[in-house]
């Protein structure tokens, strides 16, 4: 007989084995000698009282061992000589879908404008250390997109829309920890995601799909309405009837490509403020209600959102332990993100704080397609200069910001081309920074110590989401008005992250199978 509880312990009882079970057995109102076998299903953080617990759903058996259900990658039939599908992108939507092809009988044929996940390494590095930038290969633009190099949260709301624990299953199976499966909060690592990416890369050239590096998509071949191939940089014409538009949310190109083309594009909403760093032991404090950070428990987070005069002011991409990066995806601008490590040992905190941008806010490009693209480029540039144009960001301490007084020096950052001192009203938009200033404060209210000088602002976050929207049919994902063109992701408004955007791959094939 099985049984599945809900228990919770403090932090040292939690990782204990033994502890684990009798609060389990007690629980049931079983004796521990009666379980023959267990399994925790999910693990939480409870720290809303002064002892923070740890939440765990057990299953129980009485008369049985439990054990984990062995994760097996995908059983990918062979596809060669099968209908091509291009699938513009290899992130996750991208990847996903050619997971799907192959699953649905099409050999899927990957272009990516930039390089494989291990070449991407260097031009990462010569971002930070010599501040030059690769417009096709670097933190956005590459294998396993953004979100390889930039912390692999696997956070999302998707569940009414698809299969997320599938897309976890899948992960486990080409290398990710089983542990996602369990977290409330589950996180690979900038650290191992590359792994998992190169994994997934072999099984797809295995079962006979291709995936192609260094090949940017500069054109879409239409005729009679619907697509029949594109057209890379170097010349080579790749034909298909059909194509999927994965390309991630800074796919600035292919956004112009579609407007002068005469495709149907959107704009949308998206947000836009700074990356906030604070000293990790802060954050601690204020979570967890101690001193120093019990040892049995992680780096400490955090999720804030407050209305400031009819937009919302939140946090996003929270990186506990982690490390600000450069995310710029062309020379002459500055974007800041985040990541951590799977350990999330580095003595810094960082997370985006932006204001939500809607239309009005816009400068008088409310009604341009391209404008909230266009917007969030002149802010970029505009940090570029500020920073010295170079990769060096600028920054303010908070209170200082808080209090517009300008920071006369600035505290220890983990961003490595460094920052600069200035004063952020002269860089952000006046209603954005009106709107943080706001928010800031009612997060110092609610969260006590949150507000302090040890913690500094570094602009520019504004790559939260695309810019933009490519419509399509919500019947069959293709676009409105080319047939055979599924635009797919992040960068064509349809999701928010690795996890939704693998689930809209999938759909997206899906769908393309049913037409077919």
């Amino acid at each position: 007989m099985e049984r599945t509880v809900d228990i919770a312990l403090p932090p040292h009882e939690a990782s204990q084995q033994t502890l684990v079970i009798e609060a389990a057995a007690e629980a049931a109102g079983l004796t521990p000698a009666q379980v023959q076998g267990w399994r925790v299903d999910k693990r939480s953080i409870d720290a809303r009282s002064r002892v923070p617990l740890f939440r765990l759903r057990v299953t129980i058996s009485t008369d049985h061992a439990l054990q984990a259900e062995p994760m097996a990658r995908p059983d990918l039939p062979h596809v060669h000589g099968r209908p091509p599908v291009i699938i513009i992108g290899c992130g996750p939507a991208g990847l996903f879908a050619a997971l799907r092809c192959i699953q649905r009988g099409f050999r899927p044929i990957i272009l990516e404008r930039g390089k494989d996940v291990r070449s991407r390494r260097r031009d990462l590095a010569a971002i930070n250390r010599e501040h030059v930038v690769d417009p096709d290969s670097n933190y956005c633009f590459g294998e396993g997109g953004a979100g390889t190099y930039s912390d692999g949260k696997l956070y999302t709301r998707s569940t009414k829309r698809g299969d997320v624990e599938g897309v976890l299953r899948t992960l486990v199976g080409f290398g990710a920890s089983a542990d996602i499966l369990v977290d409330a909060h589950p996180h690979i690592g900038t650290n191992k995601l590359p792994g998992i990416i190169t994994a997934m890369r072999e099984a797809l050239i295995e079962a006979g799909g291709e995936v192609l590096f260094n090949q940017r998509v500069c054109d879409l071949l239409i005729e009679n309405g619907h697509i029949i191939g594109v057209l890379t940089a170097t010349g080579e014409e790749h034909r298909a009837e059909h194509v999927v538009l994965a390309t991630g949310h800074s796919a600035r190109d292919i956004f112009q490509l579609l407007h002068d083309k005469g495709i149907a594009i959107e704009r949308k909403d998206f947000a836009l403020g700074v990356r906030i760093e604070h000293p990790q032991s802060v954050i601690d404090r204020i979570r967890y209600h101690c001193d120093v950070r019990d040892p049995y428990l992680p780096p400490a987070s955090y999720n804030a959102v407050q209305q400031v005069n009819g937009a919302g002011v939140y946090s996003f991409c929270m990186c506990p332990g982690g490390i600000i990066a450069p995310c710029a995806t062309a020379p002459g601008e500055v974007v800041t993100n985040g990541w951590s490590p799977s350990k999330r040992n580095n003595p810094f905190a960082n997370s985006g704080i932006v204001v939500e941008l809607r239309g009005e806010m816009l400068k008088g490009l409310a009604n341009d397609p391209l404008g909230g693209m266009r917007f969030q480029r002149s802010v970029e540039q505009a940090a570029w200069k500020a920073g010295g144009e170079r990769q060096s960001a600028p920054a303010q301490r908070m209170e200082d910001f808080i209090l517009r007084r300008a920071s006369t020096d600035l505290p220890p950052c983990s961003y490595q081309p460094g920052i600069v001192p200035v004063t952020l009203d002269d860089l952000l938009p006046a209603d954005v920074s009106q709107r943080l200033r706001e928010g800031l404060k009612a997060f110092g209210d609610k969260m006590r110590g949150y507000r302090t000088n040890e913690a500094v602002l570094v602009a520019v976050e504004s790559r939260t989401s695309s810019p933009v929207r490519i419509p399509r049919d919500p019947t069959t994902l293709q676009h409105v008005q080319v047939k055979g063109l599924y635009p797919c992701g992040e960068g064509a408004g349809y999701a928010g992250g690795i996890i939704s955007a693998a689930i809209d791959g999938l759909r997206v094939v899906d769908a393309l199978a049913s037409k077919t």
